[in-house]
């Protein structure tokens, strides 16, 4: 998969760190984000497991869903989506659901607490069809396949390397936002390999428990490197920082904060945030830089996608009179 740019980032008022963002939103399939280096890296493991039909699993802003859908169709692969809902999320239609649904993914809706139950019985119909079904999480309770998304990112973290190399030096901090985890895994086995300085630090974005997502993080590192054959460093745990003071009330909840964030980014730099994902963790990055006294630093910014959920933004906030 090729590569994607990193530019380094106007700001507003005395520079005090070196802000650099790699904007994985521009890598060239169903208008990008992260999730198409994971959703390519699930297929691949689909295929290597003889399976022949993919269960997904989300909400109604997922990116994931929204390129995996775009993926099965494209390759003729039967997809079926579990959509669920985030207690504090709203349940209002998003541009991923509308092109969810233009490729004829099979949406099936669930409670948060039945999700295992309604793995089980799609996994069932499907098989009584016929098919040979893959769940992208692995088994019913979502564990088991962490290794296979991290590996997208253990790749994608050779480009990070390249370009410290072409400039003559290397990232002092990597910020992400951190969902299911799966990005953050990657990042650190890259890290982990590369053995260089990089601090890399996950913005939570949701109300998932932090211990939880530490779990996740971790299972992730070690089912990469199970799945690679390579030797797990000791102590890589110490690698795994999340910060979750920045969730402003879980998934979907964002404030006036996110909202200038937004605007003030998109007028600056160009560039579109979508208040789900990135600019709740750009916002995080700049309020933690802040609090913790960093400067003279180099920072780094993945930008994990999500445009679709950007002109959510504009069609909802875009007629206010609020200014850049």
């Amino acid at each position: 998969m090729a590569g994607t740019m990193i530019q380094k980032m106007r700001t507003r008022g005395d520079q005090e760190n070196e802000i650099y963002i790699k904007r994985d939103d521009l890598l060239p399939f169903s208008m990008g984000g992260n999730k198409v280096r994971i959703a390519d890296a699930f297929l691949n493991d689909m295929r290597k497991s003889g399976c022949d039909a993919m269960i997904l699993y989300g909400s109604r802003h997922s990116n994931l869903c929204r390129v995996l859908s775009n993926l099965c169709f494209q390759n003729s692969v039967k997809c079926v989506m579990i959509c669920s809902h985030e207690e504090e999320e709203d349940d209002e239609a998003t541009n991923n659901t509308h092109l969810i649904g233009w490729t004829g993914t099979e949406t099936v809706h669930c409670g948060k607490k039945d999700i295992a139950q309604t793995v089980d019985r799609v996994t069932e119909d499907l098989r009584a069809q016929g098919y040979r079904p893959y769940y992208i999480y692995g088994d019913r309770y979502g564990q088991g396949n962490e290794g296979t998304a991290a590996m997208a990112y253990a790749e994608a973290y050779r480009e990070i390397t390249a370009f410290e190399r072409e400039q003559g030096w290397e990232f002092d901090y990597i910020f992400c936002p951190s969902g299911t985890g799966a990005t953050q895994s990657g990042l650190i086995c890259g890290h982990l390999l590369a053995g260089d300085r990089a601090k890399i630090l996950g913005i939570m974005i949701s109300s998932r428990e932090k211990e939880r997502a530490f779990r996740v993080i971790s299972q992730g590192v070690r089912g990469y490197f199970a799945k690679t054959g390579q030797a797990l460093p000791e102590n890589f745990e110490d690698e795994i920082v999340l910060l979750d003071g920045y969730r402003q009330g879980g998934y979907g909840v964002y404030d006036d904060r996110i909202r200038a964030c937004i605007r003030r980014e998109y007028c600056l730099n160009g560039l579109p945030l979508d208040p789900i994902y990135t600019a709740k963790a750009y916002w995080g990055m700049q309020e933690y830089l802040r609090e913790e006294r960093i400067s003279g630093k180099r920072i780094l910014f993945l930008h994990t996608g999500g445009t679709p959920l950007f002109y959510d933004f504009l069609a909802k906030e875009g007629t206010k009179e609020e200014k850049c």
